[in-house]
């Protein structure tokens, strides 16, 4: 193994907090998208909480990085996220590059991640992004995260499988080390997609599931289907204890049995 590919091999086994191929990403990049979530003080405890539960990582725009207390993060990586737009913007579908990955590793950063909405009217810049970043993320020997949803004017039911293994696949043709996508809605569909899908696959949490087991039961479907976990933000910072959550989630991912396509150079590790 040469010397590149060990260091961007060893970013990611740091972001399976286990080393078992697992995931459990706790995104916390809604504020730009959505406006006023939560106070600078609430993120901080977030971030603790999220640890003290076991979650591998958390996605983090750079300035809120700046707000969180580095012992916070205690073993949970950080993933900086390098695509922004607002709910307000006239295209809410358009995500444009705000940060570079060598901000993001001047701001500690284990992995970027960047947004690409497949099918969107400005689909081609965001590729064209993703692309780019995949570039640096080579030279800088840092893992990728592409979060690619089918969303747009043509895309007529953004949980249809063919469309989200399309964008699984995207997101690994363009050089990703990890792919964040919506759960299609059954086992045997997802598992489809994750079939078909040559690097690990997340699925996205969407709107908050507050009934926890609700939650557990689409995340026990998920790994079912062979999935390396879950990229889960409402369901956890939007609940009364983030911690309790999340290390409920990350119990159900790592009981799960074995997913699909484990990183290269991670042993299976078993309770």
């Amino acid at each position: 193994m040469s010397s590149t590919a060990f260091a961007r091999g060893l970013r990611l086994r740091r972001l399976s907090r286990c080393g078992d191929g697992r995931f459990v990403v706790v995104p916390l990049d809604h504020p730009v998208s959505d406006g006023p979530i939560m106070s600078g003080d609430r993120l901080d405890a977030v971030v603790a909480a999220v640890a003290e539960g076991g979650g591998d990582a958390v996605v983090l725009h750079k300035g809120a990085v700046r707000r969180v207390r580095p012992e916070r993060f205690a073993g949970t990586g950080l993933i900086v996220h390098l695509s922004a737009s607002t709910a307000q913007a006239p295209d809410p579908d358009a995500k444009y590059l705000v940060a570079t990955v060598e901000e993001a590793l001047r701001a500690g950063a284990d992995a970027v991640s960047v947004h690409v909405n497949l099918g969107s009217l400005d689909e081609r810049r965001q590729i064209a992004d993703l692309a780019a970043v995949s570039d640096a993320c080579d030279r800088w020997n840092l893992p990728l995260l592409a979060m690619v949803y089918p969303r747009g004017p043509r895309v007529a039911d953004p949980f249809s499988p063919e469309l989200i293994a399309h964008a699984a696949l995207l997101a690994a043709e363009l050089g990703a080390d990890l792919v964040k996508t919506p759960y299609c809605g059954d086992v045997a569909s997802m598992s489809d997609v994750v079939q078909a899908c040559p690097i690990p696959l997340l699925t996205a949490g969407g709107a908050r599931i507050a009934d926890e087991h609700e939650l557990l039961t689409q995340v026990g479907d998920v790994m079912r289907s062979g999935a390396a976990g879950v990229a889960m933000g409402r369901s956890i910072w939007q609940s009364d204890d983030p911690a309790a959550v999340t290390r409920a989630v990350v119990r159900a991912v790592r009981h799960a049995p074995a997913p699909h396509l484990n990183l290269p150079g991670l042993v299976e590790i078993t309770a």
